[in-house]
């Protein structure tokens, strides 16, 4: 891959021969390295900790953890902003927790208002509700919390982690509709990994103070990643591709695709070091709930669009308050197609089978990553361009070189 890819201003893509074969090693989950990077530093005795990504937001942690200034730049890093903040109040930490313009966009209200009500000093230094924050100290006064479960399960990551560096621990008692259930369900696996109990009974989650036991641990592949691939192998007109480090039983909520793919032409098989991934039939008529799984949501609505499916895709919540409105950038860059997708209730996005066209102008990215890979894929049907390609950094640094190596030209 030419050297300047990531620093131009856009890149042109298309796939001569519509056709792959070959295997590919996905970068490793930056949601797991994330996650073991904290329990990693309350741990007492460090952790042999194998395959951590490389995706900028991991990068992001290792650099932040192990600087003593006073002020830390996430840069657009939500899962670090929110983990952090959780951490440094614990620990006790004076620390000022900034972002990108974006990040300062982005609400960590519910997060603050818990930690201020187990006994935190947390100032909002410029709007109330978004970084940046200054945490001035910790004094526990509580244990237990009540928190609607339908918000970001980051902001209940976070506690969890945290919670048995309590003196009396915590209870988190979810109210309503759980979302994102499997990134909770991972948080909770991994603190198990090193030694941390926890008791969950209803929508009550209980972790007693405890200590973490250093342990190793191998970070799986990235299901998240494997999703544009996926997408690949449903698009070309042949293809069976092999993507390398990817468990069946798998801890990432976005092993949901391997079902979800079942209905959009790519059977998984199983081996010991990866998935193949073969092309099948697609249905006509597609529905699914992405309350557990949102970062899926962009590739399947693009995909699906451009194989004429009708689709209803709902559980959508979330993605207003990601890197971007994703609801907004997906239906707005999907019009350049000649594709109408109608956002109900910033909660579901709804597509009738039309004709996809070769597209009108360049693919915007609103500086997503997942906007850039979702749309990447169409390349297999028209050349298309792509503003900002260095935006696959926070997650995938090595996309584009990965398509080349599955036969697409990648210009910038």
């Amino acid at each position: 891959m030419s050297n300047n890819i990531l620093s131009a201003e856009a890149v042109r893509i298309f796939h001569p021969s519509k056709q792959i074969h070959t295997s590919i090693l996905l970068p490793s989950s930056k949601s797991e390295s994330n996650r073991v990077l904290i329990i990693n530093a309350l741990c007492k005795q460090p952790c042999q900790l194998n395959n951590l990504s490389e995706a900028r937001d991991t990068q992001t942690m290792l650099r932040l953890l192990a600087s003593d200034d006073l002020m830390l730049d996430v840069i657009d890093a939500g899962t670090t902003m929110r983990f952090l903040t959780a951490y440094c109040t614990v620990i006790n930490r004076e620390t000022i927790l900034t972002g990108s313009q974006r990040m300062c966009e982005r609400p960590i209200q519910v997060l603050v208002e818990a930690l201020r009500e187990l006994g935190a000093d947390i100032e909002y230094m410029k709007n109330e509700g978004y970084p940046p924050i200054h945490i001035k100290k910790f004094r526990p006064v509580k244990n237990e919390l009540y928190m609607r479960g339908d918000i970001s399960s980051q902001y209940i990551s976070a506690l969890l982690m945290a919670a048995p560096a309590l003196p009396n621990g915590l209870k988190i008692n979810l109210v309503g509709k759980v979302a994102s259930l499997p990134y909770i369900q991972m948080t909770l696996q991994l603190m198990q990994n090193f030694g941390v109990q926890h008791e969950w009974n209803g929508n009550s989650i209980y972790v007693a103070p405890q200590q973490y036991h250093a342990s190793s641990y191998s970070v799986e592949s990235d299901w998240s990643a494997s999703s544009y691939w996926y997408s690949i192998v449903s698009l070309a007109h042949e293809a069976e591709v092999k993507l390398l480090g990817l468990k069946k039983d798998s801890l990432q909520g976005d092993a949901e695709i391997v079902k979800i793919m079942e209905h959009l032409g790519v059977s998984s098989v199983f081996e010991e070091d990866g998935v193949w991934l073969r092309k099948t039939k697609t249905v006509k008529d597609f529905e699914w709930d992405f309350t557990h799984c949102p970062d899926l949501a962009q590739t399947i609505a693009v995909l699906g669009a451009a194989k004429g499916v009708n689709m209803k895709l709902t559980g959508l919540e979330s993605l207003k308050i990601k890197e971007t409105d994703r609801l907004i950038a997906v239906r707005d860059e999907l019009a350049k197609f000649g594709i109408e997708a109608k956002d109900v209730n910033d909660a579901e996005l709804h597509i009738s089978p039309q004709a996809m066209q070769a597209p009108s102008a360049m693919i915007r990215t609103y500086k997503d990553h997942r906007m850039a890979m979702a749309f990447a894929p169409l390349a297999l049907l028209f050349e298309i361009s792509i503003e900002k390609p260095e935006v696959v950094e926070k997650s995938y640094p090595r996309f584009w070189e990965d398509l080349e190596k599955a036969g697409f030209e990648v210009f910038a």
